[in-house]
């Protein structure tokens, strides 16, 4: 997701090369003949699957980043350096495919007409795997989920050290979970009407109460983006009754920034909800995951209900906003939609203290009789 490292409202910032013109890229920057390629759904950057003719006919996604986050080289560096690091510590995570000079992203020009704007471009290892979007979720992998986060952001936050981290101090970008009050700029979007109402309440409370405690929160390296589309799952058993899944691969960093980890676990409880055909329910397993790693606080465990309220409303404000200025992406922009008024509407009718209960009671149960 990422775009719009500061609050002002984004403009129009999407590569749009096309396939032949991809394929050109990867041969000009990289040295590799494409032998087939296409285009991959994204929210503002651009991707394409690549084949290269080579022995053992090896996969990538060529990643052209959005003009607006191609002006901030550091950040795209701690990024991939991230995913470098992931990688060598056993996570599934993709690796950079060097350019012809060595480097791990390039600045290319999108276009030949003068005042074309740049990208920067990278070549990353393809990952297989199944998008847990197109799966039926269970109670293991929300449970592996949930320890994925919190051990990714564990690690990043103990052991990751690069010049170039300093770049994931974003105090105003608008997807970390500190920033939902800057959604008061892009609500217009959503015209006047029951959607609206309940994402002003969002944005006062978290205001007046999530706000107030964030220096009680422990600070961390926040992946950012543990959405259902972004987390790889293969099948580890021949159950068709029980499947058991475990993690293939982690995409997109785009969005890591300095934070907290309880935002980590409450990104991932909204995206898992968002297919859930019992969306209430999932978060405690993927709560009780997380805490297999890192136990939240009191504080942390109290602010739970409004952070996933407060993703809710960043995803569904700026992807509203968004498929204004991108119209023909609005099906894939607005993916959360179709289901994540919904289940935002659910989650206030509901009320805090219930749904709490439900997910707290669920974690609960796993201190006792924890997966194997």
């Amino acid at each position: 997701m990422s775009s719009g490292n500061d609050c002002q409202p984004q403009t129009l910032t999407k590569p749009a090369l096309g396939e032949r013109e991809a394929a050109e890229l990867v041969d000009r920057v990289f040295g590799l003949k494409v032998s087939w390629i296409r285009s991959l759904p994204s929210y503002d950057d651009q991707n394409f699957h690549v084949r290269v003719a080579a022995e053992g006919a090896d996969e990538y996604v060529l990643k052209i980043t959005n003009s607006e986050d191609s002006q901030e080289p550091d950040l795209i560096e701690a990024q991939t350096q991230a995913m470098m690091f992931l990688s060598a510590e056993g996570f599934p995570s993709a690796t950079p495919y060097r350019t012809k000079d060595g480097n791990i992203m390039s600045l290319e020009s999108g276009g030949t007409r003068p005042g074309s704007k740049k990208y920067m471009v990278r070549l990353l290892t393809y990952l297989p795997g199944t998008p847990v979007a197109k799966i039926t979720t269970n109670a293991q992998i929300l449970y592996e989920i949930g320890r994925l986060a919190a051990s990714v952001d564990k690690v990043l936050s103990e052991k990751f050290q690069h010049p170039s981290v300093k770049s994931l101090h974003r105090s105003q970008f608008i997807w970390n979970l500190a920033n939902v009050p800057l959604l008061d700029q892009y609500i217009y979007a959503l015209g006047q009407n029951k959607y609206r109402a309940v994402v002003e309440q969002v944005i006062e409370q978290f205001k007046g109460k999530v706000i107030p405690k964030l220096s009680s929160f422990r600070a961390c390296i926040n992946h950012g983006d543990l959405n259902d589309h972004n987390i790889l799952v293969d099948c580890s058993s021949a159950s068709l009754e029980n499947p058991q899944y475990r993690v293939s691969g982690i995409l997109d960093f785009s969005d890591m920034s300095y934070g907290y980890y309880v935002f980590e676990v409450a990104i991932a409880i909204m995206y898992m909800m968002i297919e859930s055909p019992d969306p209430l329910s999932v978060g405690g397993h993927v709560l009780a995951g997380f805490e297999s790693i890192v136990p939240l606080t009191a504080e942390e465990r109290g602010a739970l209900f409004l952070l996933v309220s407060g993703r809710f409303a960043q995803s569904l404000v700026i992807a509203t906003h968004t498929a204004l200025l991108y119209p023909e992406n609005k099906e894939y922009l607005t993916i959360t939609a179709k289901t994540g008024w919904k289940h935002l509407m659910t989650m206030f009718e509901v009320g805090q203290e219930a749904v709490e209960n439900t997910w707290f009671e669920t974690a609960q149960v796993y201190t006792h009789h924890a997966p194997a």
